[in-house]
């Protein structure tokens, strides 16, 4: 894909509009709708984990039951991630919202009826498609519609909203796991609790606009003039004044890229980095959430204590999310991600060798709280590699393999755990942590405080799919 930077006094793209606004309610409250959607996401991704000794008890489970119960989800997300992640770039980021949580809240709902082990592994392998569409598709679409300046702050202000989820399951599985309201178990509540918010939120995301930038790159250019429009005269509502046009303008795009582009020069280098990335830093990041309960079950804590030590534990995800919002646009994010990286390895060395429940609190709500830091820095990261043609599809296949690392991680990390001790399993996680860190330093690309077009085609890939004339106007 060719670019190159208009003259002054050519009409501002669409890009360079959306770059010098400011941040405005409309913005806000856009963020505020997808962020509702994520802590549905993130509410599902951390319930099974939080259930698990309890699905273990009531469903006889054993120990490569419990291991299907808890990867299932994430097969699902991995399948998800491919398939929606292509959906939005090609059908739109607002139509593979509604895909994704159709289907999460109709089978997160039918697997609070689940009356054996199949039936609940079913039910959440297709709620885990929906769920694997909606990270990447938040990514890409807030990526589309924030300003460069502020795109990093606003990204983790959304994640900050979401992961007030994790704390929130914790407490309300301490609460509800024992008991039985109306005669219905608890964790049945648990899930229909998270199929409702997720139906009240597709209701919500019905009033989204799409995104211009993407309906732009599909030749849908009179409705991305509308949408920029409107997200124009919020602005100036709120006292804003369009600067000088050549004061702001952005690189033209010549033409669409092809998804294949991720997998040549110069793209396949951050391809292979982000893939590392996401298949051994979420082993940590998910591991955790997925044995943190077991770990202090095997040392003999009862489950209504390990409930509440964890939940603390899990208090230091939102708080993370709070801390990535004040350093996200003031440092460079591949050193803030490598940095918290491995931090998190020895904060996990720390938990799983702790024996007091002071300590096990204390490092449990630390490792979550730079867990947090270097997801939310991921998440922005992320969406910063490729051109808004492919962002979608390429953040999905990326996404997918994290997925897919996180519904291995129980199969080998709970034997692992019953044979050898936590110690093993979070020595372990910090070398898989190590080996991230590393290649995100050294092979990572500089992004913080540049424009997705500075980023992007800059460094793009010379095959074009179905070449067109530049646009010069919005």
């Amino acid at each position: 894909m060719d670019t190159h930077t208009p003259s002054p006094g050519v009409p501002l793209t669409i890009a360079a509009r959306l770059n010098r606004l400011p941040v405005t309610r409309r913005h806000k409250k856009i963020i505020a709708i997808i962020a509702l959607g994520n802590f549905f996401e993130i509410y599902e991704l951390f319930l099974a984990g939080v259930l698990a000794a309890t699905l273990k008890t009531k469903f006889a489970l054993t120990g490569f039951d419990l291991s299907l119960v808890l990867a299932s989800a994430f097969v699902g997300a991995f399948v998800g991630a491919v398939l929606i992640g292509r959906i939005a770039d090609r059908l739109g980021r607002r139509r593979a919202y509604m895909i994704t949580l159709g289907l999460y809240s109709v089978f997160t709902l039918l697997a609070a009826f689940s009356t054996d082990l199949w039936m609940l592994v079913l039910c959440r392998f297709i709620a885990g498609v929906g769920l694997g569409g909606e990270l990447p598709v938040t990514d890409s679409f807030l990526g589309d519609i924030l300003p460069s300046k502020r795109r990093g702050y606003f990204v983790a202000w959304a994640f900050t909203l979401s992961y007030t989820a994790v704390p929130v399951v914790g407490f309300v599985g301490m609460i509800v796991v024992d008991a039985s309201p109306l005669g219905i178990d608890g964790w049945r509540w648990m899930f229909a609790l998270g199929a409702l918010g997720a139906l009240i939120t597709f209701i919500l995301r019905r009033h989204l606009p799409e995104s211009p930038r993407w309906l732009e790159s599909v030749g849908r250019t009179d409705e991305a003039e509308a949408v920029t429009r409107e997200l124009e005269d919020a602005a100036r509502t709120e006292g804003w004044a369009a600067p000088a046009e050549d004061e702001a303008n952005s690189p033209v795009s010549t033409g669409p890229v092809s998804a294949s582009a991720m997998l040549r020069k110069p793209l396949l280098r951050r391809t292979i980095t982000m893939a590392i990335v996401w298949i051994l830093a979420v082993v940590g990041y998910h591991g955790f959430s997925s044995v943190a309960t077991l770990v202090l079950t095997g040392k003999g804590i009862s489950v209504t204590n390990s409930l509440l030590y964890v939940s603390l534990a899990f208090v230091g995800y939102p708080v993370g999310s709070l801390l990535s919002m004040l350093v996200m646009d003031r440092f460079e994010r591949k050193w803030l991600l490598g940095g918290s990286l491995v931090v998190m390895a020895a904060l996990g060395l720390a938990y799983g060798n702790a024996v007091t429940p002071v300590w096990i609190v204390l490092w449990g709500f630390t490792f979550t709280v730079i867990a947090n830091l270097m997801s939310n820095v991921t998440h922005v990261y992320q969406l910063e590699q490729y051109p808004t043609a492919i962002r979608t599809t390429a953040t999905g296949r990326l996404y997918s393999l994290g997925r897919l690392s996180t519904a291995a991680a129980p199969l080998y990390l709970i034997p692992m755990l019953e044979h050898s001790g936590a110690g093993a399993v979070f020595t372990l996680v910090a070398a898989a942590l190590a080996v991230a860190a590393v290649v995100t330093v050294g092979f990572g690309v500089a992004t913080t405080g540049r424009t997705l077009e500075e980023i992007s085609p800059g460094d793009a890939p010379t095959a074009v799919v179905n070449p067109r004339p530049a646009r010069t106007g919005p």
